[in-house]
């Protein structure tokens, strides 16, 4: 499946002038190969200072969104797929937690199970590893095959892992570098709908034209399809496959990960101003 995307330099500045936040996804779409590069995070500060909400909205675990929602200029992080969502609270001074399952035990009795899956797929992939944040994970399974495992897995052996769970009856999900697992309906999409609504008493099914959606792999297809004004890096044409993606941006950035986010952020930043 080939997809056509326009630039972003063609966002309507009718678009960037309603403007009210970005949710953004973190690996190789804020970061380029494997890092936070100063371009982006300076985008994300100037985006905060024009008063955008802003949410990374991300497959990385729970202790990585505890960090994120403290110390970076957000309102909130979405982590694991959608399985939780953490805000600090600048005025109580204090972290608040949400999540889709909300008690502990069920969370640690379903995340049990998808360590039995998986030593069940080590046999079936050779390679394939727990991911490295995976101690900081509170509900989901990440399978690397691609951050730190050497030599990377192919896209097909991610295919394989993903079916794997899901042949067990759990949902499974590809990103830029792992393959996550979870029990549950739930995904990104609808933990945005839920941050929005409790942190900003938004219903975002009214409002989606007001937001922008930044990503760049299969696990962002609910939301480049939901969103109108979705918008990728490039590289995401590595997962031009109808097997692995089924919805692509509306818009297309010309840098990768880092790069292209801040192209992004500086192109409707610079319309909405007027410019």
């Amino acid at each position: 499946m080939h997809y056509s995307a326009l630039p972003i330099a063609d966002i309507p500045q009718s678009t960037c002038a309603r403007l009210r936040g970005i949710f953004f996804d973190i690996d190789d779409t804020f970061t380029y190969r494997g890092r936070i590069h100063p371009e982006a995070f300076d985008a994300l500060w100037l985006a905060k200072r024009h008063g955008l909400i802003l949410v990374p909205v991300t497959g990385r675990p729970a202790g990585w969104a505890d960090h994120i929602a403290r110390m970076w200029p957000v309102d909130g992080v979405i982590g694991e797929n959608g399985a939780l969502y953490f805000a600090f609270d600048e005025k109580r001074g204090r972290l608040v937690k949400r999540y889709t399952i909300e008690d502990a035990g069920q969370r640690k009795l379903l995340q049990a199970r998808l360590y039995e899956i998986f030593y069940e797929l080590k046999s079936l992939v050779p390679g394939a590893e727990l991911a490295s944040d995976q101690a900081y994970r509170e509900t989901d399974l990440a399978v690397d095959f691609r951050e730190d495992v050497h030599p990377p897995l192919s896209l097909e052996e991610a295919q394989r892992i993903k079916h794997h769970f899901e042949s067990h009856g759990a949902s499974a999900k590809i990103s830029s570098i792992h393959v996550n697992a979870w029990f549950g309906t739930y995904d990104k999409l609808t933990m945005c709908k839920r941050f929005l609504e409790e942190q900003k008493g938004m219903r975002l099914d009214d409002h989606e034209e007001e937001f922008l959606f930044c990503g760049d792999s299969p696990n962002d297809a609910p939301l480049f399809r939901y969103f109108t004004h979705a918008c990728g890096v490039a590289g995401i044409e590595r997962f031009n496959d109808a097997s692995l993606i089924d919805s692509y941006p509306r818009y297309v950035a010309t840098g990768e990960g880092s790069y292209g986010f801040a192209e992004i952020l500086y192109t409707v930043l610079e319309k909405k101003r007027g410019g």
